[in-house]
């Protein structure tokens, strides 16, 4: 007999890849609190909640796998309420599959396998799982249920093959990553999706951090038409019911709560706050320490660090050469009391002058050109790292991506640290971000926002001295980084083909810095690292340098 309504719970959860235990523990308490509070007929669990996503070569391990077959098998006895949906990897002899399974009443009263494994960007499930054949409709109440894993919502194939099953309502199970555009996007294909078979969809999905990758949630339900009949929050933990009528033709009408939606600038803000926080937590550093130039780059690595983690855990360190401003330290002092964050000073002349004087020892003369500017940079991350094995704090480093992108940073000096916030958001981008997080209360000091980026490493260096003003080169990274479009198909766009040229070079040379630069977290479309890998070591100039030139290493900054 049909139910004539179900109340389905998406439990968006914040898991720890890994920590198999832990997480089964976190799936009862919620599914306790689903059943408690909100009367749940169903509880949906997000994709290979029970490991974490992506577990990685983790999968590979044998006593990996004997953990998850545990869990699994404790949550099938220790739950006896309504189903509850948990993703989890499925063993079957050298084969692995991205699997559901539907805990009830002491046993699992349904598997489903993940058809369409996704080998693109980020993801590389086709080195880890072998795909299901078909889609799982079980029957729960009088309602046959449809059960989809992440990209197999995506695919047109799955969806129309669950309809031809016989369901009346898709479950979707997913761990979609954030970046810019995606919570509108996820929830137009979805819409796109319903509208093809005519089936509603109620889907969760995964929260958190984990290395370079965040998880919005912002789970959602939505009716046969398409419409959004539920929403939960981005960003953050939630149990959110949607209550769905049924009737001799299936599902009727649905209700839930709509969270609010968000601005695409608050959406990168809380992406990196809620991955630097998840960081550190699982990771169990005691806090951060942050190098502060006076620059917008540390102001704004300073204003993220307190948000994601409070002040108390967050600890600032000025290095002042004689090339630091006044209007430098200042602003740092004031940004660090606004926030109520501690603060250490230690100049860096000293050592600097020891060192340059080794250098000139065995030299037979000072050091010049880039030699004594990377002398104080890496005397600095030297400091810091020294810092950090006395607290056992994490450096933050503060670079961003246009920086990253250019080479425009010196290994072992700026670049030293444990994590990067800013590695994928571009300078142009980090100044959107400073002004997001001003508006909703002043911290970061207006001169600081307003003043022209400088290394302060030399005498009155500028860095459109060393690169091109940061909106055009943005724009040329955002096409050759992000887009893969060539040197021709831009100028063609309209951009100066020396410049082109000149910045293509320079990407392409600079691979070797970035191989050792600290991860970040992915906010844009490509993001260096886990998404975007070149070859340290290649011929390919990407129709960036004339024909005989060069694209060797670029000089050291």
């Amino acid at each position: 007999m049909t139910a004539s309504s179900l109340t389905v719970v998406l439990a968006q959860i914040n898991v720890t890849v890994g920590a198999v235990r832990d997480n089964a523990e976190r799936m009862l308490r919620a599914a306790r609190l689903a059943r408690d509070d909100h009367g749940a007929d169903l509880t949906l669990f997000p994709e290979l909640a029970l490991t974490g996503y992506p577990p990685q070569d983790l999968l590979f391990q044998p006593g990996f796998r004997a953990e998850v077959e545990t869990a699994l098998s404790t949550l099938v006895l220790e739950w006896p309420g309504a189903p509850i949906l948990v993703g989890y990897p499925h063993y079957e002899g050298s084969r692995i599959y991205n699997a559901v399974a539907a805990i009830h009443e002491g046993r699992i009263a349904a598997r489903a396998f993940k058809q369409c494994l996704p080998n693109y960007g980020v993801f590389d499930e086709k080195r880890y799982f072998t795909p299901g054949e078909r889609t799982t409709v079980w029957t729960h109440r009088g309602v046959s249920l449809g059960i989809l894993i992440c990209e197999d919502l995506w695919d047109p194939a799955p969806a129309r093959l669950a309809r031809e099953g016989g369901a009346e309502l898709l479950l979707g199970l997913s761990a979609s990553p954030f970046c810019q555009g995606k919570l509108d996007e996820r929830e137009a294909v979805f819409a796109g999706r319903v509208r093809e078979v005519g089936l509603p969809l109620v889907s969760v999905n995964l929260v958190g951090g984990q290395d370079e990758l965040v998880f919005d949630g912002t789970s959602l339900a939505l009716d046969p038409r398409g419409d959004l009949v539920a929403r939960a929050p981005s960003f953050k933990e939630a149990l959110w019911p949607v209550r769905l009528k049924m009737g001799p033709e299936g599902v009727t009408s649905g209700s839930g709560v709509l969270s609010e939606s968000m601005a695409s600038i608050e959406s990168v803000y809380r992406a990196i706050t809620l991955a630097l926080a998840d960081y550190v937590e699982k990771n169990h550093f005691p806090g951060v320490l942050i190098g502060l130039s006076g620059g917008i780059d540390s102001a704004l690595t300073l204003a993220l660090a307190v948000d994601a983690l409070g002040a108390d855990r967050v600890e600032g360190v000025l290095m002042p050469s004689p090339y630091t401003s006044n209007l430098s330290r200042e602003g740092a002092l004031r940004e660090a009391r606004t926030l109520g964050v501690a603060t250490l000073e230690i100049p860096i002349t000293p050592a600097v002058k020891t060192i340059g004087g080794m250098i000139a020892a065995v030299s037979g003369h000072e050091p010049e050109g880039v030699i004594p500017e990377n002398i104080q940079a890496r005397t600095r991350g030297m400091l810091l790292m020294a810092l950090s094995n006395a607290s056992g704090k994490l450096v933050l480093s503060t670079g961003n991506k246009s920086e990253m992108a250019m080479g425009y940073a010196t290994l072992y000096g700026d670049m030293a640290g444990g994590f990067a916030p800013l590695r994928d958001v571009s300078k142009t981008r980090v100044y959107d971000l400073a002004r997001y997080r001003n508006a909703r209360e002043p911290v970061i000091p207006e001169v600081v926002i307003e003043r022209e980026p400088t290394a302060e490493l030399r005498p009155g260096q500028r860095d459109r001295d060393s690169l091109p003003p940061y909106p055009l080169l943005d724009a040329i990274l955002e096409a050759f980084v992000e887009e893969d479009r060539s040197v021709a198909d831009m100028v063609r766009n309209g951009f100066d083909e020396t410049v082109v040229r000149a910045v293509v070079r320079r990407v392409l040379a600079t691979e070797y810095k970035r191989r050792q630069a600290p991860i970040g977290v992915k906010v844009s479309r490509r993001a260096f690292g886990i998404e975007r890998r070149y070859p340290v070591t290649s011929g390919f100039k990407g129709g960036g340098v004339p024909p005989g030139g060069s694209v060797g290493p670029v000089p050291e900054v």
